[in-house]
């Protein structure tokens, strides 16, 4: 029987999206901070290299259980409420990071916050790819990298604001104020149609569509969900292992493929690192501070613009372009830090040209990402797919930010030679892409998964 509770709300299409999407400022914030608290913690408590990878990487650790946790949370209780819950852990993991007394305690808070991070970065692009209609899908889920990179961007400027005043638990309370709002907006939203219908709850469905959809593709968009839900019932619950079923697995290893490529290509080595990296090249605290609020702006504007442009350049061209502006940026910041001798020269040379490389990656791998990785799983297995995907994302995001402070060390293979390593990484994964990855543009998830049944 249906519940009339969701049919019988106003759904604002535009605060729809944006609560949505505002889990990703919870992802990005946390991300971010933590570049302007190294700056103070490392002095504060005599950290070593490794242990500020630790205190880094401390938050995908979590990341990765909660992104495994969503497979099963978001069948069992929904999208929604699973993003809620998410909120919800991200403000208990902030309190805990902001009275931390010593290192062994930020890890372990850093490892509760990330868990509400992981759970919500698995299940957003989900919540916004099934709640877009086709011609937008792309703008849509791209929002969920606008809010990640604001939140970045908010971060920077907290830092800028506060490090000269030494206030590192302050830093981190400001992510209290993105996940309030984020629990308390969600709410009052729906559900997604495809969950409703599964539950057979079609008039809620049909009331949230009628607040996203024209009118005339509402009972299309029923039939199609009800036709895909219908095969789905013909097989037993999905399992990680059946993602691995014939039909299934092609889509399973290009998610993977843009989930590690996306962090393997360097990009949270220079958000958590940025500043440290500038201080070692020989800027100012300040400078090196004031320069992460340029490279923030710089993904801001560039994110923003994809939104205008996924859904009619298409997804697969702006990876590709992303990828070969990344690979040239990085080769050049590899061979400015190695051969330019005069700090001033080479602090504004390298801030250039990894303002740069972010810009290529928000072009391509930062938006585009978590736009296809919600779109090519099949429905049954979309919230056991996206949690893989994410729990792919997360681990290789540890890897990076627990060995870039490792591997830039002057003792081992420095700034530059880290920069070469990252740019022949990009330069695979613009081969792969090109060869391996399918366009999606234009199509329903149920003609993306019908396609993938044949």
């Amino acid at each position: 029987m249906s519940r009339p509770r969701t049919s019988a709300r106003r759904i604002n299409p535009v605060t729809l999206y944006a609560f949505g999407a505002l889990g990703g400022i919870l992802f990005g914030y946390d991300l971010g901070v933590i570049a302007g608290i190294l700056v103070v913690i490392a002095k504060t408590w005599q950290l070593s290299g490794f242990q500020q990878g630790v205190v880094t990487a401390s938050l995908a650790v979590g990341a990765m259980l909660g992104a495994g946790l969503a497979a099963r949370l978001t069948g069992r209780i929904g999208r929604r409420r699973t993003i809620m819950a998410a909120g919800g852990v991200v403000i208990v993991g902030t309190l805990s990071c902001a009275l931390a007394p010593g290192f062994g305690a930020l890890v372990a808070f850093r490892i509760v916050l990330g868990l509400g991070v992981g759970l919500s970065s698995a299940t957003v692009p989900t919540y916004l790819s099934e709640l877009a209609p086709a011609r937008i899908r792309g703008a849509m889920g791209s929002l969920n990298q606008i809010f990640i990179v604001s939140g970045i961007l908010i971060a920077f400027l907290v830092d800028y604001w506060l490090q000269p005043h030494h206030l590192w638990r302050w830093m981190f309370a400001g992510a209290l104020v993105p996940a309030v709002i984020l629990v308390s907006g969600l709410a009052f939203l729906p559900e997604t149609p495809r969950w409703l219908v599964n539950l057979g709850r079609e008039d809620e469905a049909r009331a949230v569509l009628a607040a996203t959809h024209p009118a005339d593709e509402i009972e299309a968009e029923l039939a199609s969900i009800r036709a895909v839900i219908r095969l789905d019932a013909e097989q037993t619950t999905y399992r990680v292992r059946e993602l691995w079923a014939p039909w299934v697995r092609p889509m399973l290893l290009v998610a993977l493929l843009l989930a590690v490529g996306q962090q393997f290509s360097g990009v949270n080595a220079i958000n958590a690192y940025f500043p440290t990296m500038l201080l070692s090249l020989g800027l100012t605290t300040n400078t090196a501070l004031l320069s992460a609020i340029i490279l923030g702006v710089t993904k801001l504007a560039f994110t923003a613009w994809v939104v205008f442009v996924v859904d009619r350049w298409g997804r697969k061209p702006l990876l590709l372009i992303g990828s070969a502006v990344m690979v040239v940026t990085l080769g050049l910041t590899g061979w400015v830090v190695t051969h330019v001798h005069d700090k001033g020269t080479l602090g504004a040379l390298t801030v250039v040209l990894l303002v740069l490389y972010l810009a290529g990656y928000e072009l391509g791998w930062g938006a585009v990402v978590w736009v296809m990785m919600a779109e090519v799983f099949p429905l049954k297995a979309r919230g056991t797919g996206m949690g893989v995907a994410a729990v792919l994302l997360w681990a290789a995001t540890g890897v990076v930010t627990a060995v870039y402070p490792i591997m830039s060390d002057h003792h081992h293979l420095g700034i530059g030679s880290s920069m070469y390593v990252f740019a022949a990484v990009n330069a695979v994964l613009l081969v792969l892409t090109y060869r391996v990855v399918p366009e999606t543009k234009g199509r329903t998830l149920e003609q993306i998964e019908l396609g993938l049944r044949r």
